[in-house]
């Protein structure tokens, strides 16, 4: 098949930026072409990246993009102005996958392929909008389910695929360095990631740990800024909480899931998740995630069997947070039983699984 891939303004690809859908579609794109497809990347022009180039059988086509903006109206914007760059380069295709918000609405040529439209945030009603879409891919069952509800006449053309992790396999448990308990958390350091309830939660904890908070607070890279970053370092004054800043190199951000002790991702963004992937990446390195009770995480999360949850809803979920790290901590044989649950429910999001999953799903379109 001929599959083209358009992302969105805003993070280049390769993702040297980070950008978790970025992450994502670079991989499946090797992964189709190793399998004989022909696949073209579209995508933001960073730095020294050339305009073409051919990565691993993939040939990048990128534009100029934007850094991502604080107004909302503006990100739009520039969102549809890429968009309408990106449109020049796209080649002949079979199938054409997008993140992005602008293609379906602009006017599209046949030529470029069937509109293949991939969800990784809730829905705000625009789906209705989009009935130029052979398919509305949803990440996750909550969001698949949101999408059927906002846009019922496009139902029937809705689906669910989860993102896949970067592994092909997952490797035997690691074991877990002695020393003090490692608490980690991975993502954008963001209000509605919920990092001050953990490191409030954190500060109330009864038992010696510490915490590592790895992520960007630039707002260009999705952070929640300075004054939001400045307001983490007060709550943390005086405890054992290290800020390491941004993450992007696989190896090194799975030796630190591997070597930490537990993972939080306290979200709080209800109607933002779709299905996040550093818990699930957490999971292939053994790492039990505990998470907040979003719909997003059921279609992975089983509590006390391959990870942990806490009430973000509760009235006090600072202290909810606090006495379920509690428990784990006190706990070694609960965690050893997470620890190899998680194993077996990352291999079922391995590159090579998802990757047969969208290519049946395009084969079916085509059909």
């Amino acid at each position: 098949m001929r599959i083209t891939i358009l992302q969105g303004a805003f993070f280049p690809v390769p993702p040297v930026l980070g950008g978790a859908v970025e992450k994502v579609w670079f991989a499946l794109g090797k992964e189709f072409a190793k399998r004989g497809h022909q696949v073209t990347h579209v995508s933001r022009r960073h730095g020294a990246m050339p305009a073409r180039e051919v990565i691993e059988g993939v040939e990048h086509r990128r534009v100029e993009g934007f850094d991502s903006p604080r107004s909302l109206v503006r990100l739009k914007a520039c969102d549809l102005l890429y968009t309408l760059r990106a449109r020049k380069v796209l080649p002949e295709a079979d199938i054409l996958v997008t993140n992005t918000f602008w293609a379906p609405l602009v006017p599209a040529k046949p030529r470029w392929g069937q509109l293949y439209v991939n969800v990784n945030r809730y829905p705000r009603g625009q789906y209705g909008h989009y009935g130029r879409a052979a398919r509305l891919q949803a990440v996750s069952t909550h969001i698949g389910e949101a999408i059927a509800a906002q846009a019922p006449a496009l139902a029937g053309r809705v689906t669910v695929i989860p993102n896949p992790l970067q592994l092909s396999d997952i490797g035997p448990l690691p074991t877990l360095p002695a020393g003090k308990p490692v608490i980690l958390f991975v993502g954008r350091v963001h209000p509605e990631k919920g990092v001050h309830l953990l490191i409030e939660a954190f500060r109330r904890l009864g038992r010696e740990a510490s915490l590592l908070i790895v992520g960007p607070w630039a707002e260009g890279l999705g952070g929640g800024g300075e004054a939001y970053q400045a307001r983490l370092l007060g709550l943390a004054a005086g405890a054992d909480v290290t800020f390491a800043g941004p993450v992007f190199d696989a190896a090194r951000l799975n030796r630190l899931y591997a070597e930490a002790t537990f993972f939080v991702y306290p979200s709080l963004a209800g109607e933002g998740e779709a299905l996040p992937l550093a818990p699930l990446e957490s999971m292939a390195n053994g790492c039990p995630p505990l998470l907040s009770r979003l719909r997003c995480f059921d279609d992975y999360l089983r509590d006390n069997v391959n990870g942990f949850s806490f009430d973000h809803t509760a009235p006090d979920p600072a202290l909810a947070l606090a006495e379920r790290m509690d428990g784990i901590l006190a706990d070694p044989a609960l965690r050893e039983k997470a620890r190899a649950g998680c194993l077996e429910t990352a291999r079922r999001f391995t590159l090579p699984r998802v990757a047969d999953l969208y290519l049946a799903d395009f084969e079916k379109l085509l059909a």
